[in-house]
């Protein structure tokens, strides 16, 4: 399949193609020219492929077009089951295709744990034809008697690795057999091996599978530092770096570190704010949308909140407290040098720490030299500038 096909190439209706153009998407990308006119013709797709590759509209326009206009959800009733890993992306993946199931007369939600159920529940009970779930709270519904998973037509499960990463594939089989009525089912997911096969092995029938192969953002493409600092002055180096960019995300092994730094930060003039599991969902959204569009300067993650974050434009990535391991660095570090840019990654490091960090070199194959650094030094607002001195 060539590259330079139109969203009517695909079979995609015109009033579909109208807003997809309004909205500026004028051709598709490579997922979605793949898995798109098989999941028109009601087949089940696997699809493998990374975050930002546009699977959202890969599963979500055949869905979408699939649907009979002249039958409609009844109350509870949802018609399309879109199971998530992150409350984050719930509302991503809503709001993403709000405006074609506005052009269809479909009702679209987001639901997701840390919100108020009681409001969720009303909005089910207007009646939904497509929901993004998370799979805790869509278990709480189920439960309760206030949805059901009867009448689903289309079943799609996102981001299939990190539910399996997050230990939520219990929780997803859960709900899959509990689906009653013949249904299509489509997968994505950045790898299929493991856990995510006997997924596909289960509740997929022969699916069409498909594959963009992902270029891998390697060690290569990022400027890594490794910085000996002192404790005391350890969050004034921080504070250094991140003063002379536009958007730096930083690492801590616990959530409580990621309080206590960003209460530090602050002292230090430095607008941060935290993002981890025991903050409530707002204020997660709040601080990753004000992140995303460059209002927050620094934002300071767990591991397992950054996976929620998916922004191009991180220019630093500083590993406050070094990662457990190599595999935690790369993921960590991955977040910036995406789309083409170059990325800074530093690692800051107390003198009881050095073993940990270059055995976590060798592992990542990097002979760079661990520099003693202090906040007063220069070179901290040009890191990227100069040569570790071997």
């Amino acid at each position: 399949m060539t590259n330079n096909q139109t969203w009517s190439d695909l079979g995609v209706d015109k009033d579909i193609c109208d807003v997809l153009l309004e909205r500026g998407i004028t051709s598709p990308f490579p997922i979605q020219t793949l898995t798109i006119p098989d999941a028109l013709s009601a087949r089940d797709v696997c699809g493998k492929a990374k975050t930002g590759s546009g699977k959202t509209f890969a599963f979500g326009i055949p869905m979408i077009q699939n649907l009979d206009l002249t039958r409609k959800s009844s109350s509870s009733d949802p018609r399309v089951l879109i199971l998530v890993p992150t409350r984050e992306l719930a509302v991503q993946v809503s709001e993403e295709l709000l405006p074609i199931t506005n052009v269809r007369g479909l009702k679209i939600a987001a639901i997701y744990g840390g919100a108020n159920i009681e409001t969720q529940i009303k909005t089910i009970k207007k009646g939904l034809d497509l929901i993004a779930a998370t799979p805790g709270r869509m278990i709480d519904l189920l439960e309760r008697g206030e949805i059901s998973v009867a009448a689903l037509e289309m079943v799609v499960i996102d981001e299939a690795d990190r539910m399996a990463d997050m230990g939520f594939l219990p929780q997803v089989e859960w709900i899959l057999r509990k689906v009653g009525r013949k249904h299509q089912t489509l997968l994505f997911s950045a790898t299929l091996d493991g856990a995510v096969n006997s997924l596909i092995q289960r509740y997929q029938s022969d699916p069409c599978m498909h594959e963009v192969e992902a270029k891998e953002i390697t060690v290569e493409e990022m400027t890594h530092r490794f910085l000996h600092v002192h404790e005391r002055d350890k969050v004034k180096v921080a504070a250094t770096i991140a003063a002379s960019t536009t958007r730096t995300l930083v690492f801590s092994n616990t959530k409580a570190g990621c309080d206590h730094l960003v209460r530090k930060l602050t002292d230090e003039g430095v607008k941060a704010q935290a993002i981890h599991g025991d903050l409530r969902q707002n204020m997660r959204e709040k601080a990753l949308d004000r992140f995303a569009r460059g209002d927050l300067p620094v934002l300071v993650a767990t591991d397992v909140a950054a996976r929620g974050i998916h922004v191009d434009d991180v220019e630093v990535v500083i590993h406050y407290d070094p990662p457990p391991d190599h595999k935690t660095y790369l993921h960590r570090s991955g977040r910036t040098a995406r789309a083409g840019t170059k990325g800074l990654v530093v690692t800051l490091l107390l003198w009881d720490e050095e073993l940990i960090v270059k055995r976590l070199q060798k592992r990542v194959g990097l002979d760079i030299p661990i520099v003693e650094m202090f906040s007063n030094d220069q070179r901290l607002q040009h890191l990227g500038d100069w040569e570790p001195e071997k």
